[in-house]
């Protein structure tokens, strides 16, 4: 039964969000209020509210933020949570979100450009991503392999270091794929963190056998 209300919740998502995209690409992102979107959808404001809190909101949600702790964990190699990413966005990219896809002559991820063309938009960004590195963090700390503040450290750059592989994808005009830009940009880092048995860099990932007996 929860499975048959989080498929029904994120099928109500993604359409409220295309009729929201429609109307901000029309009109203007500040020009259109909850209210209008919610008479595109179809769906009563309370309902808009209820789903996504806010207007920035409608925006920035995506499906990471509803994952199961389960699935998560299966989209993490701790071992590698750079190549993990990479994986996960080209997968991502590979499935047109609300309103895109060859069929509609809209580029990949339509609401991108509102991360960062609307201030409030990027602030609820980045609000989000804070949130996505506590909930990677200590997925990464259970390895043994860091510790809880290395953890934290990483899981944070994997957020906002895919957050800044974006805004560049964004200012170049978006020809290339986004998956393209995060494995570039975060390629000193995966060198640090990502090993072929996940043991190459032991010393430097735990910083937590020098001294010991």
């Amino acid at each position: 039964m929860s499975g048959l209300r989080e498929r029904w919740r994120l099928k109500a998502m993604r359409a409220i969000q295309e009729h929201a995209l429609d109307l901000f690409d029309e009109r203007g992102f500040g020009a259109v209020t909850i209210e209008e979107i919610a008479a595109a959808a179809e769906v009563s404001p309370s309902s808009v509210y209820r789903i996504f809190g806010t207007k920035e909101g409608i925006v920035v949600a995506d499906e990471f933020d509803h994952m199961s702790p389960e699935t998560l964990e299966s989209l993490l190699d701790p071992a590698d949570p750079v190549g993990s990413l990479v994986r996960a966005v080209r997968a991502y990219e590979s499935s047109p979100g609300p309103g895109e896809g060859p069929q509609t002559g809209r580029g990949p991820w339509r609401r991108v450009r509102y991360f960062f063309a609307e201030p409030s938009v990027r602030m609820a960004v980045c609000a989000t991503l804070d949130r996505a590195g506590r909930r990677i963090s200590p997925l990464i700390a259970a390895t043994g392999e860091v510790s809880e503040t290395q953890a934290r450290v990483i899981a944070n750059a994997l957020a906002f270091g895919y957050f800044a592989a974006l805004e560049q994808w964004y200012l170049d005009g978006g020809d290339r794929p986004i998956a393209d830009y995060v494995e570039e940009g975060m390629r000193p880092l995966r060198a640090i963190w990502s090993t072929p048995a996940g043991r190459d860099h032991p010393e430097p990932l735990s910083g937590r056998r020098s001294g010991s007996g």
